[in-house]
């Protein structure tokens, strides 16, 4: 059994530690690579306050098809260059967007989410997934949280 948990007051930098460490230890040695992605958004949801929605979107055919997550029934397939997460897929790059309707072509899965992170996972430079977390606040994430995500994104590139 796992039992991971953040620590009440912690610091961003202190709560991403945590959350790396729980996603090393629930993904080690796992090979399946559905399995280690549930269990990240579990972690992704457990760990991080103030989300609607927490998960991973995985390159299949050259376009964005959903994977493992926590929230609400969400957009089955994403071209590339489309939405918040098609842009992450297209560019290789991570998009911190402040207020998603201000996104020029933004998908809303759920109408409650108002700001979004997107990290891509890379492996040997190509992206195999992105990493979608979403916020019903405006401006909820910062710099910190996505180095944060960026670091996670890392550790799961080679258990994806």
């Amino acid at each position: 059994m796992y039992e991971f948990a953040p620590t009440p007051g912690q610091s961003k930098a202190a709560l991403y530690g945590d959350l790396i460490d729980a996603a090393r230890a629930i993904t080690h040695d796992e090979p399946d690579a559905v399995a280690n992605m549930a269990n990240c958004a579990a972690l992704l949801a457990q760990f991080l306050p103030d989300l609607n929605w927490a998960g991973f979107y995985r390159m299949v055919g050259g376009e964005l098809v959903l994977g493992p997550f926590a929230g609400k029934p969400a957009c089955i397939r994403i071209a590339l260059g489309q939405g918040v997460c098609g842009s992450a897929a297209a560019t290789g790059e991570t998009q911190l967007v402040p207020d998603v309707h201000a996104f020029p072509g933004h998908i809303a899965c759920d109408a409650a989410s108002r700001s979004e992170l997107v990290v891509p996972v890379k492996r040997d430079g190509t992206v195999i997934a992105v990493i979608d977390l979403d916020s019903p606040l405006i401006d909820r994430f910062d710099a910190e949280d996505a180095a944060g995500i960026e670091a996670l994104a890392r550790v799961l590139a080679d258990r994806l």
